[in-house]
């Protein structure tokens, strides 16, 4: 899939087909994920590839908003890894661009991808740190449920012209 029609044709997707994804994909997605620009090029970030049934339906009672998970085959949390940082808070774009690249890739993939927030929500935070057992350093960051996508939303037309501005506001 060509960059511009992949960015103008990837949708959140919340319904997923009862099919696993095979583990090859995984690696792509995660390989595009660590391809993403970061400050200084220190690349902060730590990921958690969870297939277990069992966490995925235990996900929601920590994030609402990742409902979804309970049809999913695969999610991954994105982590910001404070031992990495050099540029102190620049982990949040990092991951932020990590983020966007897995959900590019998803959908050039045919997978589907939604991204659910966690970071900054201390509730979330911690029921992650919690259900993982992450160290101190690392702060999940935001959750992406993916899978073979049950529903076909249209694209978009998100450009407002009245939002941009040249050389001044």
């Amino acid at each position: 899939m060509e960059a511009l029609e992949a960015i103008k044709t990837r949708r959140s997707i919340r319904k997923f087909k009862p099919q696993d994804i095979p583990r090859e994909i995984y690696r792509e997605l995660l390989e595009a994920a660590m391809l993403a620009p970061s400050a200084g090029n220190e690349q902060p970030w730590q990921f958690v590839a969870i297939d277990d049934r069992r966490i995925l339906d235990q996900i929601p009672l920590i994030c609402p908003t990742a409902a979804m998970c309970r049809q999913s085959p695969l999610a991954i949390l994105v982590c910001g890894d404070s031992r990495y940082e050099r540029y102190p808070d620049f982990w949040v774009q990092d991951c932020s661009a990590a983020v966007e690249n897995i959900l590019l890739a998803a959908h050039a993939l045919g997978l589907g991808a939604v991204w659910a927030g966690v970071y900054p929500m201390k509730d979330r935070i911690e029921g992650f740190r919690r259900l993982f057992a992450l160290p101190d350093e690392i702060t999940p960051f935001a959750l992406i449920a993916l899978g073979y996508p049950n529903e076909k939303p249209a694209p978009s037309k998100r450009y407002k012209e009245e939002r941009v501005h040249y050389n001044q506001w």
